[in-house]
């Protein structure tokens, strides 16, 4: 798997297999244990073909497949293809890997410090992380109006500072305000006549939700705003990095 920011824009459902659960850690192969010990996380095994035993395993957010040969010996890392072209690696490698780890991301992110843009009974919800001096944030704020307006989509903007130097204050001032989603509103809404002032002296409390979602931004990967997050149509945690084009609009927000 690649690294987690681009993990999310793969197919991470959840196939409807019956895959048993991965045995105790002593019960494993001693194969499968020296792959462990070198920091791999075996979080599953699944069915293969012709006297292989497919184990799947998590290492540095990247998603593994291993198949330990008939004899016990040998481990293959890699994806398996059948004579029809089919990979048997992905199905298993979703449901054991992908799907947990997109179902962990959308559970940080909803306890993360955000401000919301919409009706909170809008039936879908849509994270992105935003910069206040970041203009394809305001965009994408833009893009939105539609879908919020009609009581669709709620845009969850979690908070962050890395563009200019008084980005971490303006976040702080607007995560301060009496009325943050108003304070918002009328930010994005006067884009680049925006009067939001960087606060100088940040309350701790103010500090420590700024700073917690700077935290989660870079344990994501995610080095440049918008980094949006959504559930698609098949309830697929997907992301899109930038404001969208048009086209891709709809999938991120749904029908108009």
């Amino acid at each position: 798997m690649p690294r987690l920011r681009h993990l999310l824009t793969l197919t991470l459902g959840t196939a409807l297999l019956h895959l048993p659960t991965v045995q105790a850690a002593e019960d494993l192969p001693e194969a499968i244990k020296k792959i462990e010990a070198k920091g791999a996380k075996i979080v599953g095994q699944f069915d293969a073909p012709d006297g292989l035993r497919g184990y799947a395993a998590q290492y540095q957010n990247r998603g593994m497949a291993l198949y330990l040969t008939p004899d016990g010996k040998h481990v293959l890392l890699g994806n398996l293809y059948d004579a029809e072209g089919n990979d048997l690696s992905t199905a298993p490698l979703q449901k054991l890997v992908y799907a947990p780890m997109s179902k962990e991301v959308w559970a940080k992110m909803e306890a993360s410090n955000w401000i919301a843009d919409g009706n909170k009974d809008a039936p879908r919800v849509v994270y992105l992380f935003s910069d206040p001096n970041c203009p394809y944030c305001n965009m994408f704020w833009e893009q939105a109006r539609p879908w919020v307006k009609a009581g669709k989509v709620q845009l969850r903007h979690i908070m962050v500072g890395i563009i200019r130097e008084d980005s971490p204050g303006k976040s702080a001032a607007l995560l301060a305000a009496k009325d943050p989603v108003k304070a918002l509103q009328e930010h994005e809404k006067s884009g680049k006549a925006s009067t939001l002032k960087a606060l100088k002296d940040v309350p701790p409390a103010i500090q420590a939700k700024l700073e917690a979602n700077m935290q989660l931004m870079e344990d994501l990967e995610l080095s440049a705003t918008p980094a949006i997050f959504y559930m698609d149509d098949k309830g697929e945690l997907q992301q899109q990095q930038g404001a969208p084009s048009p086209d891709k609009l709809a999938k991120i927000l749904g029908p108009k």
